[in-house]
């Protein structure tokens, strides 16, 4: 996928991890992807940011506010009108976490739960767009949302966000819709219906994937810096795959595409 500048309205634009172990997930990034990690920001109670050749590539932070942090990565979507986006969302069915926030001269953040369950951030950018690389090995190459609900997912997303959208599949065994690039790049994102895979009592939950030459080579070295593998690697239509997690237990796919 090519540099962009901005992520297409509605999108995912950046991804940040909430950890209850903020050195120890340093660590773990900066070996795993040769990321480098930036020194935490007072100004924003110790939020930091991870590079990739120089390139912001994912946030983190640790525990806000006497909060403890559940150790996962949240995904954020793209959107111009920060207060409208909200306003549609809880019109159609979304819970507020919290309510537009300026940060600094950055943009405009907010976090949602959608009718589903998932938790997702909005994002209004203004020196800062996100993501401008994806694709390449360390860079974010795909974002999905698994849910039990999908057809109310996919209502949600298409009159909330503005999606448009095409079905892949639509059977017993796959049910599965993306988000079309409006500027007709091809797709963006993904919506499954996990119902069969969804642990008993899971939430609807957004998730990333990161670009990698050798899935394989990659959980290898997951399982030596203190990490484990959820769902073990495979071969799909788009490439091979793995779901595994960090050593505080947050989630990600290891993504290495059909060559």
């Amino acid at each position: 996928m090519p540099t962009r500048d901005a992520a297409p309205l509605g999108s995912p634009c950046w991804t940040d991890l909430w950890t209850s172990d903020v050195e120890a997930s340093r660590r773990f990034y900066e070996e795993l992807f040769g990321w480098k990690a930036q020194e935490p920001s007072p100004e924003f109670g110790g939020y930091f940011m991870f590079t990739r050749n120089g390139v912001p590539v994912a946030g983190c932070m640790g525990e806000m506010g006497g909060i403890p942090a559940n150790n996962s990565w949240k995904v954020y979507l793209a959107c111009d009108d920060i207060e409208a986006t909200v306003k549609s969302a809880v019109s159609a069915g979304a819970e507020i976490v919290f309510p537009p926030m300026a940060v600094a001269d950055l943009g405009v953040q907010s976090v949602i739960v959608d009718p589903t369950g998932a938790t997702v951030g909005l994002w209004k950018c203004g020196t800062f767009s996100g993501f401008t690389v994806l694709g390449e090995p360390g860079a974010p190459s795909w974002f999905e949302l698994h849910t039990r609900d999908c057809a109310s997912a996919v209502d949600f997303y298409r009159s909330a966000l503005g999606w448009e959208t095409d079905v892949m599949s639509d059977t017993d065994s796959l049910r599965y819709t993306t988000m079309r690039d409006p500027g007709g790049e091809g797709q963006l994102a993904g919506i499954m219906d996990a119902t069969g895979f969804l642990p008993e009592g899971a939430p609807a939950t957004w998730s990333v994937y990161w670009a990698t030459d050798d899935v394989d080579t990659s959980v290898a070295k997951v399982l030596k810096l203190g990490g484990s593998v959820v769902i073990e690697a495979s071969d799909t239509a788009y490439g091979r795959v793995a779901l595994v997690a960090d050593p505080t237990g947050a989630q990600s796919n290891l993504h290495a595409p059909n060559r």
